[in-house]
């Protein structure tokens, strides 16, 4: 590569970039992923969202503290960036620093009270905390030994100075006997922590013994006997990170509370059940977006068996977890075109969000269902689910889209006037974030309530419209019927007028 080559810089753009890496990062390509988000953030050094994305890269590498350098790098000009906050309380988390992780949790979660990502943050964290330190009511302080000393300290005869000094020896005999029993204990719960690395812990120590070889020195000069001593030292660490995340109980008294409070259901939680249940979600939604609808399905319906027979001890967002499952199944099955089934499922997943006053969830069920309805031709069904969603919309892009939607199903149930006016609305939305794409859609609708309305001028000047939009967004297939429209309309004053439909295979 020359010179000039290497002065070019980035031959992309930042979304390129950060689209191949958010495509690595799926994969499980986190040093590639880091590589794409690194270029990305050379065209635009302070992007929060990218420094969280390379963040999350970090942290699946076990690099805690370029995970959390990153974060607190995304929180540099708005300290309430719910995803920086909680990308920080994970590296937190994952450098063992839970009491620190627990305040970023708490935090986002007052923010973002909606996102269970910090609810369930705050639980793990909470239980990771009793775990290192354990539960107050398992430590019990004892008065044992020899006080003597403290009660008194002068007129000590030599016979009681002498039987005193033998008693500390006794004393120190019987703790290092119980020390040994102590290394034991410790050597077993290492190997059971470690599984298959402690055979190379074990390697390790037999290669500390070698004189000659920890003299020596590797390539870079740094000494093997330094090398070795850093891989234990790191194993150790692990060892006590990995106890305090899913101990193995001394306490016997702990061990038979969890055991009795586990067996009253019919299958064990795992260590995690937080852990489990976010990335068991996380493999279903990437199942789903990437077209293995069978597997998604089967994976949901798989959590939603277990989920089910945890009380809310164990999890307490259980509904909210619930209704998501629901979400994942329904909208599968709409995939595979079992609508009867599909909204069965959504209208579940309502009804939890009704239960649980969760306006997030509501929002999502009533836009399923409304889409169901449309796909079965229920026209007016959707338009009433849609306009009860119609209050939940924060967003303008999804308010774009659901005028648009009720827009065309007035159209559809031939209510011309209506289907106008969520055509005006969805066009302002689109204006207002300034989308294209939902632009022309919006346009086209127009168009077409404006040419069942007999408004002709006006359905040209929205067909127009929407062609430079086609033009701009380089859409031949939309540009191509807009103007075979533009060219027929002359000659359907004089006929019968075409159905909408004619105009929607490119939206």
């Amino acid at each position: 590569m020359s010179d000039n080559e290497e002065g070019q810089g980035p031959k992309s753009t930042f979304s390129t970039y950060v689209a191949e890496g958010d495509q690595l990062f799926q994969k499980g390509e986190y040093v590639k992923a880091i590589e794409s988000f690194s270029t990305a953030l050379s065209v635009q050094p302070d992007d929060k969202n990218c420094l969280v994305a390379r963040s999350r890269c970090y942290l699946k590498l076990g690099d805690a503290e370029s995970a959390l350098k990153d974060a607190e790098t995304s929180l540099k000009d708005n300290k309430d960036f719910f995803k920086g906050l909680y990308q920080k309380a994970e590296a937190l988390y994952t450098m063992g620093d839970f009491e620190f992780a627990l305040v970023y949790y708490h935090r986002g979660n007052k923010l973002r009270p909606e996102l269970q990502e910090f609810r369930l943050g705050i639980q793990k964290a909470q239980e990771a905390i009793v775990n290192s330190v354990g539960s107050p009511s398992s430590v019990k302080l004892e008065n044992k030994g020899d006080l003597s000393f403290f009660h008194k300290s002068n007129g000590v005869s030599c016979n009681t100075y002498v039987f005193a000094c033998s008693k500390v020896r006794s004393k120190h005999k019987r703790e290092s006997k119980k020390h040994g029993q102590k290394m034991g204990k410790n050597e077993k719960t290492a190997k059971e922590l470690l599984g298959e690395l402690y055979s190379d812990r074990e390697y390790l120590e037999k290669l500390l013994q070698d004189e000659d070889l920890i003299k020596g020195k590797i390539r870079t000069g740094e000494r093997v006997q330094d090398l070795i001593v850093g891989c234990i030292s790191y194993l150790d660490t692990r060892t006590a990170f990995w106890q305090q995340q899913k101990p193995i109980y001394a306490r016997q008294r702990d061990r038979k509370l969890m055991q009795q409070q586990w067996n009253r259901h019919l299958h064990k939680p795992p260590s995690d059940p937080t852990r489990y249940v976010l990335d068991s979600l996380e493999e279903i939604d990437t199942a789903l977006s990437s077209g293995n609808t069978d597997s998604g399905l089967k994976k949901a319906r798989e959590l939603m068996k277990v989920v089910k027979e945890w009380s809310g001890e164990v999890l307490p967002n259980k509904r909210e977890v619930l209704g998501n499952l629901h979400s994942c199944i329904g909208n599968a099955l709409m995939d595979l075109g079992n609508m009867d089934k599909a909204l069965h499922h959504h209208e579940k997943d309502l009804e939890l969000a009704k239960k649980g006053n969760l306006m997030d969830s509501k929002s999502r069920a009533l836009d399923n269902i409304g889409r169901v309805y449309a796909r079965i031709g229920k026209f007016q069904q959707a338009i009433e689910v849609w306009e009860e969603k119609l209050p939940l919309v924060c967003g303008g892009l999804e308010k774009a889209w659901l005028f648009h939607e009720i827009g065309r199903c007035y159209l559809e149930l031939k209510r011309y006037s209506e289907a106008r006016d969520y055509g005006s609305r969805s066009l302002i939305a689109a204006d207002d974030i300034s989308d294209e794409k939902w632009q022309l859609n919006a346009s086209v609708l127009m168009a077409q309530a404006e040419l069942k309305l007999g408004n002709y001028k006006a359905c040209v000047l929205h067909f127009e419209g929407a062609l430079d939009r086609a033009k701009l967004l380089q859409d031949d297939s939309a540009s191509e019927a807009i103007q075979k429209v533009n060219t027929d309309i002359p000659i359907l004053l004089s006929h019968s007028l075409p159905h909408p439909s004619r105009l929607w295979p490119f939206l």
